[in-house]
């Protein structure tokens, strides 16, 4: 009998394979819940499925960047709401999170935040994405402002950065288990201090 054959995924040049794609991110996801940060590299990923690594690092510059799409293709299913009530808004979206973190995408991040604190391109890749997640959830903020509920002098990215400082502070302390009313309590703080006048009458 001749030597069997390992069956390896082609990429089709900087276009990217769909299968292959697919491949690699539930691969990368497995990696980083069964073994963390320290199983996770290019080279273990590449392996498990079945791709080159070149492959890789032409669609992932960076293990930050791969690292990132596994988390943000999980994280599509925490909750922008917008049910015309910026603090309910607020509090679906913090419970969203923190219960997305506590069943399993709290480790990815926690990984990726470990890997900025060593490497510049996954600093630079955390930055960047940190940013664009404040100004798509700051929208709840926006959209009060438009309703006249909140007050026009805040900035409503940097107010988002109030909730992320409290989730982060959960996560990195593996305190995730947080009940809906902590969760009121915590946007009620925030809100009163945002809200119009109007809205404290």
């Amino acid at each position: 009998m001749g030597k069997p054959t390992t069956t390896r995924r082609t990429s089709i040049g900087s276009q990217r394979n769909p299968a292959s794609e697919e491949a690699i991110l539930q691969a990368a996801q497995a990696i980083l819940l069964e073994g963390g940060l320290q199983a996770f590299s290019i080279e273990a990923v590449a392996k498990r499925a079945k791709a080159g690594k070149p492959t890789i690092y032409r669609w992932w510059p960076s293990k930050a960047a791969l690292l990132l799409d596994v988390y943000h293709r999980q994280k599509d299913g925490v909750p922008h709401p917008d049910t015309g009530d910026v603090r309910e808004d607020l509090v679906q979206f913090l419970a969203g999170l923190m219960g997305f973190w506590r069943d399993g995408g709290g480790a990815i991040f926690r990984s990726i935040i470990a890997e900025a604190q060593s490497d510049a391109g996954a600093l630079e890749a955390l930055q960047s994405y940190v940013l664009s997640r404040c100004l798509q959830t700051g929208e709840i903020l926006r959209r009060g402002q438009a309703r006249g509920t909140v007050r026009n002098d805040i900035d409503p990215d940097l107010v988002i950065e109030l909730f992320s400082s409290f989730a982060w502070s959960r996560l990195l302390t593996s305190r995730l288990e947080v009940t809906r009313q902590q969760v009121e309590q915590i946007v009620s703080a925030v809100v009163d201090g945002v809200a119009a006048e109007s809205q404290h009458q």
